[in-house]
C-alpha cells in the first residue's frame, strides 16, 4: 500500500480541497487535524486515519466540501491511477473506501457532509 502513496507535509491553513473544484487526489490523514466546510459552514473535523477525496476520484464529480488544515499535518496522497491500482490489489481497503463513499453520499442527501 505504501508504495502507491506520496507523503506530504501540510502547513496550517492550507486548503487541501476546495468545494466545487475538480479533484484528482485521494488523501489519508497521518497526523494533524482538518476542518470540513460545506457552503462555508463547518460540518466536520477530521484527524489521523480519516480520509477524503474518494468521491471526486471514483466518480469524477466536483469536490463536495472544502477541507482545510487546522494544524500542521502529514497526509498520504494517491492520484486517480494509483488509487485505482491500490483498490484492485486490496479488496479489503476497497470495501472500506466504498462504505465511506456511500456514507458521504447519504449524508449529502441529508444536507450534511462528514
Amino acid at each position: 500500500v505504501a508504495s502507491y502513496m506520496t507523503t506530504t507535509d501540510v502547513r496550517q491553513g492550507r486548503e487541501l480541497t476546495v468545494q466545487g473544484t475538480t479533484g484528482r487526489d485521494f488523501m489519508i490523514i497521518v497526523d494533524g487535524e482538518a476542518s470540513v466546510r460545506r457552503n462555508g459552514r463547518l460540518v466536520a473535523t477530521l484527524g489521523p486515519g480519516d480520509f477524503f477525496g474518494e468521491l471526486a476520484v471514483i466518480a469524477g464529480v466536483p469536490r463536495t466540501a472544502t477541507v482545510t488544515a487546522e494544524s500542521p499535518m502529514v497526509v498520504e496522497t494517491l492520484n486517480r491511477r494509483e488509487f485505482s491500482s491500490l483498490l484492485d490489489e486490496s479488496p479489503k481497503l476497497a470495501r472500506k473506501i466504498l462504505v465511506g463513499a456511500v456514507k458521504r453520499l447519504y449524508e449529502l442527501e441529508d444536507g450534511v457532509v462528514r
